[in-house]
């Protein structure tokens, strides 16, 4: 199934590819279906969309999805000056240059300023007026700028609309609202550019030394484990101590003030969660619940200190194991590149269904009385109708793109598609990742003479068995995955779209869907994990791996919570890499590359520990599955390390097992 649904994703993408027109989205249409900047077209030295009346548009949203209610023409550049049709039109002869500079921003082909203004205008030959503006998005904006406070347009605040009408430039902000400060992200954007020019090489430096470091603590960890697992195991006591000491005091200090002496019933529910903190009892159940809290933390140290020991061990083998088999420290490079190819095609199939419909074009009447006004048309056979006749100066003009087609209608259905399978394909990557890594980890763990009993190239072996037997398993956890994440991604758009709904109930249900997803999808990562674990250990199928390990985690609940602890303090303190610098060289923004050096880091040591992470996990359910199997006999000896044996503190190990 998994393989026919790729085969179905390539052929949605094959026809995307030829219905779709990326040029749809990189150039701006005219009004005439036509691409501005177009090679070997008329319009290719016309890179610009240019509107006869912004004021027509409702926002820059209208602008960009081409939907503005004017017509629109491809221009070389944008009008630089406040100019009307009126005023050139009356000057054309003894001042041409300016009919000449107005007349390129006409329809092509119009060079009659001897035909009455009426009609221009009705036939929208030229535009009533020209307002000075810049290009932005390869679209023509005005050119906004604020002068001591107020808003101007090459320093005027009125114009004229060539309609006998004198507008404030107020009147515009409608049309053009947040142009200037996207505009001013565009310097800032070629600053950062800048910026990566200049300092690129200190930032891969910076990366090769998180690199490194993260590389030299995975060795070091067989040494430390034990104290940063005891540290942070003190801290959260003395944190949580703290949190007692400050309950008290703020208890004491409410101390004969009016009104702390009142209940939770009394005051009933209160939205401003402040009024609760307000009462006495209420830091006194918090301290009690700090107090219970501290006491099961400090039992659990003194009767599980033999399973911390052991869970510590599993630190420090984990480490061990991967000194052993150092190639898994770079598998994470191939997950990555999955990922990115699955991106990739995600992202270009849904820009070329995106961009699949075929060019509409709709009557624009200038009379709003036209019934014909907004009715789909063809430009070539418009001209015979009597829309024109009985609509004075109606057009047949480029509206958008769409089609009627049974391929058109369902395009949403074909991107829910694409979304799905994306998904589904990235939690496949991600799970065979994990499959080949549990693999490889597993081989150390039951190789009884550690290193000699190895495999050669454990973790190219495990690749192969991954792909070879265990593909369907992997697609099975990851179909499950993707249905939850799918599920999640709706969920994300209703809420988006029913924010501004004033149905509480319809809010509060939604949100608690949301989180039920979220606890699901967690839980179910979980359980996949480690199901993958045991399908590499044992080529179980994906329903009988998955319930072995979750009854194998339950039977060593206390082990369970122990390693996680462990893992927890483990991760708190690899979240700083440092970063070496001997210059600095002159920057724009100097948080580029330091910000740019931070992310990498972290992904660089993320995908250094989440090998780690693996590895501890996998030698977890070994361990636990070691104990359940064998007993340390002759028959059946253990076949984890001498020092987890040592710990347990049961049956010797047998010479050769010493040994090694």
């Amino acid at each position: 199934i998994f393989i026919v649904v790729i085969l179905g994703y390539i052929a949605l993408g094959v026809v995307a590819w030829v219905h779709g027109d990326p040029r749809k989205v990189i150039y701006p249409t005219d009004s005439y279906g036509q691409f501005c900047g177009q090679r070997d077209t008329l319009n290719e030295n016309k890179t610009i969309l240019f509107y006869f009346n912004i004021l027509k548009c409702a926002s820059p949203v209208v602008l960009i999805n081409l939907q503005c209610p004017t017509t629109q023409l491809c221009v070389s550049k944008c009008p630089d000056r406040f100019a009307t049709y009126i005023d050139v039109q009356a000057s054309y002869r003894y001042r041409p240059d300016q009919w000449n500079y107005f007349r390129q921003f006409c329809k092509p082909g119009f060079n009659n300023p001897r035909k009455s203004i009426a009609q221009v205008l009705r036939d929208e030959d030229c535009p009533s007026m020209i307002i000075p503006s810049r290009p932005f998005l390869k679209r023509c904006f005005p050119d906004f700028s604020t002068k001591n406070g107020v808003l101007t347009v090459a320093n005027q605040t009125t114009f004229k609309d060539g309609r006998g009408k004198t507008r404030n430039v107020t009147d515009l902000r409608e049309a053009a609202n947040g142009i200037n400060n996207v505009l001013d992200a565009r310097s800032v954007g070629m600053k950062i550019f800048e910026d990566y020019a200049i300092s690129w090489y200190w930032i891969l430096i910076g990366l090769f030394i998180a690199m490194m470091l993260s590389l030299l603590f995975l060795v070091l960890l067989r040494f430390t484990a034990g104290v940063l697992f005891w540290i942070f195991i003190f801290g959260v006591i003395g944190i949580i101590g703290y949190g007692i000491w400050h309950c008290y005091w703020e208890y004491d200090h409410l101390k004969g003030i009016p009104g702390s002496d009142l209940t939770v019933y009394d005051i009933g529910f209160q939205t401003d969660f402040k009024v609760y903190l307000q009462l006495r009892q209420t830091w006194l159940a918090f301290m009690i619940i700090l107090c219970g809290v501290e006491v099961i933390i400090i039992l659990m140290l003194i009767f599980l200190r033999n399973r911390i020991r052991i869970a510590i061990a599993l630190l420090k083998e984990g480490s061990r194991a991967i000194g052993y088999i150092m190639s898994t420290l770079f598998y994470p490079i191939v997950t990555f590149l999955l990922i990115a190819i699955c991106i990739s095609y995600w992202a270009v199939t849904a820009v070329f269904l995106a961009t699949s419909g075929e060019p509409v074009y709709k009557v624009m009447a200038n009379q709003t009385l036209c019934k014909y006004a907004n009715l789909t048309c063809d430009p070539e056979t418009f001209n015979t109708t009597n829309v024109t006749k009985l609509c004075p100066g109606a057009q047949c003009t480029f509206a958008f793109y769409g089609g009627e087609s049974l391929y058109h209608k369902y395009i949403f259905i074909f991107q829910l598609a694409n979304a799905f399978v994306f998904l589904w394909l990235v939690n496949f990557a991600i799970a065979l990742g994990q499959c080949t890594l549990a693999g490889a980890f597993a081989s150390y763990y039951w190789a009884y003479r550690k290193p000699a009993d190895i495999p050669l190239w454990p973790l190219f072996s495990s690749f192969g068995r991954a792909i070879r037997y265990h593909t369907g398993s992997l697609a099975f956890g990851a179909l499950i995955l993707a249905i939850v994440q799918l599920i999640r991604v709706i969920l994300e758009y209703l809420d988006h779209k029913l924010k501004g709904t004033q149905n509480s109930f319809t809010r509060f249900l939604l949100c608690c869907l949301k989180c039920c997803f979220w606890c699901l999808e967690k839980f179910l990562k979980f359980i996949n994990r480690n199901a993958y674990i045991m399908i590499a250990i044992y080529g179980k199928n994906f329903c009988t791996s998955a319930k072995e390990a979750f009854f194998l985690l339950m039977r060593n609940v206390e082990f369970l919570l122990l390693h996680s602890v462990g893992v927890l303090a483990f991760f708190f303190f690899t979240q700083r890499i440092p970063v070496f610098a001997q210059e600095v060289p002159m920057l724009n923004y100097y948080w580029v590359p330091l910000l740019t050096v931070i992310i990498g880091s972290y992904l660089v040591a993320h995908g250094f520990f989440s090998v780690y992470a693996m590895c501890v996990d996998t030698l977890f359910l070994c361990f636990c599955e070691d104990l359940e199997r064998n007993d340390g006999s002759t028959a059946k000896p253990y076949f984890m390390s001498a020092s987890l044996h040592r710990i347990l503190g049961k049956k010797k190990l047998s010479p050769k097992k010493a040994a090694g």
